[in-house]
């Protein structure tokens, strides 16, 4: 067991100073006063000396594998560690596939989501990759679903992209219905998480799935929205009809024909677009390419666990509040993927929790009961991490 003392909470709404007793991995007790414990319980206190303490961040688009490999095997992006996870102040992951869906498949995704978990991170993944047919472990999307615990749903299918396998309407429609009745059979979230390339059509087809179709917005997942300025837009009018749309916290240099994950939060924000409907990851591990004409890669950068922490900050740094900023990483994506006890602080909630310093750094990350950093000191590793 563990006590958490004068912790000032964001919960994601301010709750003040409080004092939380965590045990079995849930959070047993919230007070401004201590209990009254027996003096025989094995009890560890941390005094938290007023830091903010909030919801673990939960990543929603995360190469656990590790991604790349549009130059050849050799830039296959390595799977990231543990500790870059919880010193970031992640708590849950969800790992996917990329452009490689061949050389890396359903079963190393798996087995790398297990490794996570088996060192004390929430991690769960989807099913199929960027292409169709989607690659699974039973045979189809549906079975995956219905049948193994982690998977939460199918991506990242991609779209709009030179890289995709331009999929049909039909197509689409038939991905995202396997999705949602799954959803429906087990109470996961069944969602199509769909990657969005740079290509002019846009969210075209999921405009015309939503205009053709029964099928509830919800299913309708697309990230990377704000990687060019018009797409954003067309991500708030999705938004607007019931769709959940996720922001990717990647670098973007000044002039470029995109937003950064701040400017497109505060821009959705301002736009009066449902506060629920957005997320924000960091498509760590996944490689960031850049081509020429001739479809060549030019260059390429590597998605950051950090990224989130460090959008938070620069969104406080810009004038909002934590309550106001907080949804997007933790109990947005925590709603959309339907994970009941991730993304807030309240009694019976997993025992996720970062308390932040003043610099806005992890001081103290904790997952699933366990003190992962400490002091902003690693507490765990994993096995083949320096």
């Amino acid at each position: 067991m563990l006590l958490l003392r004068n912790a000032d909470v964001f919960a994601p709404e301010a709750l003040g100073l409080q004092n939380l007793l965590l045990g079995g991995g849930r959070i047993l007790w919230i007070g401004s006063d201590l209990p009254d414990l027996p003096s025989t319980l094995a009890i560890e206190t941390i005094d938290l000396r007023g830091q903010r303490l909030i919801p673990g961040l939960i990543d929603g688009h995360v190469h656990v594998t590790g991604g790349g490999g549009e130059a050849g095997f050799h830039s296959r992006v390595p799977a990231v560690g543990l500790s870059r996870f919880t010193r970031s102040g992640i708590t849950t992951v969800i790992g996917l596939l990329g452009t490689d869906d061949v050389a890396r498949g359903p079963r190393e995704l798996l087995a790398a989501t297990y490794a996570l978990r088996e060192l004390g991170l929430s991690a769960y993944a989807y099913t199929g990759g960027y292409h169709l047919p989607p690659v699974t472990m039973t045979g189809s999307v549906r079975s995956d679903l219905v049948f193994i615990e982690a998977l939460l749903g199918v991506g990242e299918v991609a779209i709009s992209d030179h890289r995709s396998s331009q999929p049909t309407l039909d197509e689409l429609l038939r991905l995202a219905s396997e999705a949602h009745v799954a959803g429906l059979m087990t109470g996961k979230a069944g969602i199509l998480h769909l990657h969005l390339g740079d290509g002019a059509r846009g969210l075209e087809l999921v405009r015309q799935a939503l205009d053709q179709s029964e099928l509830p917005p919800r299913v309708f997942n697309p990230t990377h929205v704000n990687r060019r300025q018009a797409l954003f837009d067309e991500a708030l009018d999705l938004a607007r009809r019931g769709c959940s749309i996720d922001i990717t916290a990647f670098p973007v240099e000044d002039g470029e024909d995109a937003w950064s994950a701040a400017d497109a939060l505060l821009r959705y924000l301002d736009s009066g677009a449902p506060a629920e409907r957005v997320t924000i990851s960091s498509d760590a591990g996944g490689c960031l390419p850049c081509f020429d004409a001739d479809g060549h890669v030019s260059h390429m950068d590597v998605g950051a666990p950090g990224a989130l922490l460090e959008t938070l900050n620069e969104l406080l740094a810009r004038g909002l509040s934590l309550p106001q900023a907080l949804p997007a990483f933790t109990s947005n994506p925590a709603r959309l993927l339907r994970l009941a006890n991730k993304g807030r602080i309240e009694i019976g909630a997993d025992a996720d929790l970062v308390a932040l310093d003043v610099a806005g750094n992890a001081h103290t990350v904790i997952a699933r009961g366990a003190v992962h950093v400490r002091g902003g000191e690693i507490m765990r590793r994993g096995m083949f991490e320096d």
